[in-house]
């Protein structure tokens, strides 16, 4: 057992190019899931695992994935070049993600393995070309994957090995049950797979049904979060909305949240209302907006992580919400809607060094919580989350409370020591910069950026935007004719 348990990846017989990646990514041993999963994986078993947000989760299917094409490449008769394996994940942010790892591990036999990302609508073209060159691995959204497979530029019967369904509590509740169930009967009836899940929920046992055949189940005894010496856990009553803004305002202010931070709230008029308020007292931050294309999307997660921003708002009211069977997940909280179903922020979006989580709003869940809160404190990293509630929310916080901590255990969320009294000083401005952001000064904001993608984006999905802005033009309130928006 002891052996076991000291398992490096050099025992683990892989392909000197791998390790040497593993190496250059600063990886001195693997995580508990990669210890778990990859030698079952290399043995040729299905696996059912179950791993917290930021363990590893992605490495854990990638390296074996990969050390099953190179042997079979090395060892093997010569084969003709096809698409090999295949990765479903349910948002296109984390297809980038998943891509850009699976590259890092094949840097040194990139000749060998390539990969595809096949998750953005607006580059079909591009990718039917890519797909005729048949990379080894494919990775997209099930609809992009389905896509390509009914209009036959993608053909998996006669070759797919390994199929990998990440995230795969996510893909029912994001409506891709009907895709699913379609792109399976592409598949050959044998191949290897994968269901990596950071919860077990109906749609994972579901799914295990559809793909997987006699799997191993990998439930790690592990804590859903870091513990308290790497992941501190705060709350804060405030008795007042005004008290939130307040007490926000002194804490990045006064430089007592240090570091990098992601800002959640509910709705994404919420998410405006603290950008405008914040901009008040000269504090940069950005809203993470899912009107706007993925190209920005992604650009505005690439300025967080480079220090461009500090402060990133983001919300997950849309993901993280009920389960939507047979359709689409398109409209948020009141008066918000997605116009990208396919975009997520609180579940694997690979945010650097993230110091803080500041849940402005309390989560709608406590699993909502636990996803959140798995933005900080990732790797070795230290974090902390401070949840602010209001006491209308006490019951909402106790749920929270008990799913994180067992049956007669100390509470996790920790009372914040702070005296609101302290920065009494400050509620004069704070109520004046509250006035100054009008409902009509976060429309004009949102309807600012979608201005900006109409003239500055270089490869525009103008129906997308022009839908964003007809949303925002509802309610009675009339948007600029288009003609306005050219010039």
């Amino acid at each position: 057992m002891e052996d076991q348990e000291a398992l490096g990846f050099e025992h683990m017989g892989l392909d000197p190019r791998l390790l040497q990646a593993v190496a250059d990514l600063g990886w001195s041993r693997p995580t508990l899931i990669q210890e778990k999963a990859i030698p079952l994986a290399l043995e040729g078993k299905d696996l059912l695992a179950r791993a917290r947000t930021g363990s590893g989760k992605t490495a854990a299917y990638a390296i074996p994935m990969l050390q099953l094409l190179l042997h079979k490449k090395a060892t093997g008769p010569v084969m003709e070049q096809a698409v090999r394996g295949l990765v479903l994940v349910p948002t296109k942010e984390l297809a980038r993600q998943a891509q850009s790892m699976i590259q890092q591990l094949a840097a040194y036999c990139a000749r060998d393995v390539r990969v595809a990302n096949v998750s953005a609508a607006e580059d079909s073209a591009s990718q039917r070309a890519v797909l005729m060159e048949k990379p080894d691995v494919v990775v997209g959204t099930p609809s992009r994957i389905l896509n390509h497979l009914q209009q036959d530029s993608l053909k998996l019967r006669d070759s797919l090995e390994l199929l990998v369904i990440d995230e795969a509590d996510l893909l029912f509740s994001f409506g891709f049950e009907d895709e699913l169930k379609s792109l399976l009967c592409y598949l050959p009836r044998i191949y290897q797979a994968f269901l990596m899940s950071a919860t077990f929920n109906d749609d994972v046992q579901a799914l295990k049904e559809l793909v997987l055949h006699n799997p191993v189940t990998l439930k790690l005894h592990e804590s859903q979060l870091p513990g308290p010496e790497q992941l501190q856990q705060f709350q804060v009553i405030c008795e007042t909305e005004e008290d939130k803004f307040l007490l926000l305002y002194a804490l990045l202010k006064l430089s007592l949240i240090r570091g990098k931070a992601l800002l959640f709230v509910n709705t994404l008029e919420r998410g405006y209302r603290l950008r405008l308020f914040l901009e008040q007292f000269s504090i940069p931050s950005c809203v993470l907006n899912g009107e706007l294309p993925l190209r920005s999307r992604c650009h505005i997660i690439s300025q967080f992580n480079q220090g461009f921003y500090d402060c990133v708002i983001a919300t997950d009211a849309e993901i993280l919400g009920p389960p939507v069977k047979g359709k689409r997940r398109g409209r948020g909280a009141k008066g918000d809607n997605a116009s990208d179903p396919e975009s997520g922020v609180a579940r694997g979006i690979d945010f650097h060094h993230v110091s803080a989580v500041l849940n402005f709003d309390l989560p709608p869940t406590p699993e909502a919580y636990v996803h959140r809160a798995g933005r900080t404190a990732r790797a070795n990293n230290p974090g902390i989350v401070l949840t602010f509630v209001l006491p209308t929310e006490r019951s909402c916080l106790g749920k929270i409370e008990a799913l994180l901590s067992g049956e007669g255990e100390a509470p996790i969320l920790l009372p914040y020591q702070f005296q609101m009294e302290e920065i009494e000083s400050f509620r004069y401005r704070c109520r004046d910069a509250m006035r100054s952001v009008t409902k009509q000064a976060i429309r004009e904001a949102r309807l600012k950026e979608i201005k900006e993608e109409l003239l500055h984006s270089e490869k525009l999905k103008f129906l997308l935007l022009f839908v964003a802005l007809y949303n925002l033009g509802r309610n009675g309130e009339s948007c600029p004719p288009l003609g306005r928006l050219r010039r």
